[in-house]
């Protein structure tokens, strides 16, 4: 039964207040990883996916960004690159962290989080708790980082998009200085195949830039941004956690009017990312859209009301991507020139994204889609010990196994 296997890996992975990916390869608390484990979760121990989110926003800095990483003080300090002595990241509690972000998940795990034990979350004021935090997480998003001015949020590095190394990111990578390879030691390849892993020459590029925005102090005003694009992933699922904020302030009796104006007037901007079925990154150091087809592209489905949805929906049955019959959801273009069925964010279906496609076609009320996906995903967890993304033409196990938010997403859609 995959609630027993799954439990198994979580439990596993647990560390006494948060879970970390993968003991081997992610020995520390991740951002939006936490996100989809705590909705996995909250079917197994309540309690324990509030405690993961206050774990994780106790990690947030005053200017109210959530770090990708939180660093764990009882793991070897070089037991994962870029680790605390390279980010140099220490919050007001004494914390470190890294000092770039990942997508705003946070606000939607809250709320379903909340949904499943709401006698449980008023005992222990677990609204009230997390709401101001996740507000000034928004606001950071909405104001410091609309570095285009168009209503939309930047990332400034790839990995800020959680997909490190899509083929999206390209084009704007090769603008960037690769740090030298004698000056760092990378670890993930210690514990995961080359040909899964992103290549040196873009672990040069991610140093390089994550150096810069250190040496800058982090301040998103001055630093010189080599790479600066506007998400639609990462915006949409900003827009869902708009939403979310909406619920828990009326269940908070506060007006829930400010956060379904943001959601529209993301949902609206969002609307300039749409080019030919799907939407698509823009590059802003020179404004244009990115021809290049992602994951990213098909993440706002689960976007309420979406103006494009049809279209999308298409694109999404269409070659490029053939829900329905490829393993899962590929994260690239299955007919692109750099389609790598292995290797990380440039091919391999993944987990947590088949789960965000899933709650986008529930939304939309394919049913038949949606119940194809599930029974994938939850076929493929199972065969595969949970690992952390599969080859989309055959359904093999890649990268990590014991994958917690594989087992937690997994655990979710089980049980709806």
């Amino acid at each position: 039964m995959i609630r027993s296997a799954a439990a198994r890996v979580l439990f596993g992975n647990w560390t006494g207040h948060s879970t970390v990916p993968s003991h081997s390869l992610y020995p520390h608390q991740w951002s939006w990883d936490s996100a989809f484990i705590a909705i996995g979760l909250r079917h197994l121990s309540p309690r324990r996916a509030q405690i993961e989110l206050e774990s994780l926003l106790g990690s947030q800095w005053s200017d109210g960004r959530i770090p990708h990483i939180s660093f764990s003080p009882s793991v070897a300090r070089d037991a994962y690159f870029p680790g605390p002595d390279f980010w140099q990241a220490t919050t007001s509690g004494g914390v470190e962290t890294s000092g770039i972000i990942q997508p705003p998940v946070h606000a939607l795990a809250a709320w379903l989080t909340h949904e499943a034990a709401p006698e449980e979350s008023v005992r222990r004021n677990f609204l009230p708790r997390v709401y101001p935090k996740l507000v000034a997480w928004h606001a950071y998003l909405r104001t410091r980082r609309d570095l285009g001015g168009h209503g939309l949020v930047a990332i400034v590095h790839p990995w800020e998009s959680g997909m490190d190394n899509s083929p999206a990111w390209d084009a704007a990578l090769a603008r960037v200085e690769p740090a030298p390879l004698d000056s760092f030691t990378r670890r993930d390849t210690d514990h995961a195949s080359d040909a899964d892993r992103p290549t040196d020459l873009d672990y040069g590029r991610y140093v390089q830039l994550a150096g810069t925005y250190r040496d800058h102090g982090y301040d998103d005003a001055t630093t010189p941004f080599e790479f600066a694009l506007e998400d639609p992933c990462f915006n949409a699922l900003l827009i869902a956690s708009e939403h979310a904020l909406a619920s828990i302030a009326s269940a908070l009796s506060l007006a829930p009017s400010p956060h379904l104006k943001a959601a529209a007037e993301l949902t609206e901007s969002l609307a300039s990312l749409f080019a030919d079925g799907t939407f698509r990154v823009r590059d802003l150091t020179n404004g244009e859209l990115v021809a290049v087809d992602t994951i990213a592209g098909l993440i706002p489905l689960l976007v309420p009301r979406l103006p494009q949805a049809t279209e999308l929906l298409a694109t999404a049955r269409g070659p490029r991507f053939r829900l329905g019959e490829a393993k899962l959801v590929p994260s690239y273009d299955l007919t692109g020139p750099a389609f790598e069925p292995g290797r990380y964010w440039r091919g391999p279906s993944w987990f947590n994204t088949a789960w965000l496609i899933h709650r986008g076609l529930t939304t939309l009320e394919q049913n038949a889609l949606a119940e194809a996906l599930r029974e994938d995903v939850l076929k493929l967890a199972a065969g595969t010990d949970f690992a952390e993304y599969v080859d989309p033409h055959t359904g093999e196990a890649r990268g990590a196994r014991d994958f917690s938010w594989t087992a937690a997403l997994a655990l979710d859609l089980e049980r709806s």
